[in-house]
């Protein structure tokens, strides 16, 4: 038995964690996919078996006036900021404000991020980089991958020097390698809440309910603060 789960990358480490709680309680594997919330979204729309999605608020707010997700099943995990990481050891460098962002970025050799164009934080990265005006002149040297986790172990493994990357801090929190250097400059802050909703087609309605709510609820949210969620 399993219950089939979409969800955005930034959730992966809460999810992962209650695997085994909930396999002994209840009998469920749980048989999940990661990736950027717009790849994710497409994939349940193209037809992917889901019992459970775990996306933005915006997208399951979408996907229940559509009539996708049980508009009563949705609820909050918590809000999750986006911040600059480097490589266990690298020196930090100052990211405080614009123009120190903006130094580092120069100074990068290489820049990882996700998707720019589905995953939540990689759009709003692209938009930094046009508002900082450097595009151009780091265009060469900007490394994209299609979800957090993945940038941040390409990060981990990396060669070179002057190296960072920006995702979302549970995607930097929850990959070995890296290290948070801290959260975007103050007029550059994303903050993103992240909610769950059971699917409308859920071969197993009951039981998506029920992780949701261990989700969502009490019990998880040491797990889901240690991860980076601000409840």
């Amino acid at each position: 038995m399993q219950l089939n789960i979409l969800s955005g990358g930034a959730a992966q480490s809460v999810v992962n964690g209650l695997a085994g709680d909930f396999r002994a309680a209840t009998g469920y594997e749980l048989a999940c996919s990661f990736s950027a919330v717009g790849a994710m979204k497409a994939k349940l729309l193209s037809g992917a078996p889901a019992d459970l999605v775990i996306l933005t608020q915006a997208l399951i707010a979408e996907l229940a006036a559509g009539g996708r997700v049980l508009p009563d099943s949705c609820a909050d995990l918590g809000r999750v900021r986006t911040g600059v990481a480097v490589r266990a050891g690298d020196p930090l460098p100052d990211i405080a404000d614009a123009a120190a962002l903006r130094s580092a970025l120069l100074a990068a050799e290489g820049i990882y991020f996700p998707d720019p164009q589905k995953a939540t934080a990689g759009i709003h990265f692209a938009g930094v980089l046009d508002k900082l005006g450097v595009q151009g002149e780091v265009g060469p040297r900007l490394k994209t991958y299609p979800n957090g986790a993945t940038a941040m172990r390409e990060l981990a493994e990396a060669q070179g020097a002057r190296l960072v990357g920006c995702t979302q801090v549970t995607e930097i929190n929850n990959t070995p390698g890296v290290v948070l250097v801290g959260l975007l400059p103050r007029e550059f802050e994303l903050a993103t809440v992240y909610s769950v909703g059971v699917c409308a087609t859920a071969a197993n309605p009951d039981i998506a309910r029920r992780f949701a709510a261990l989700l969502t609820g009490e019990a998880s949210r040491a797990l889901r603060v240690k991860a980076g969620f601000e409840l």
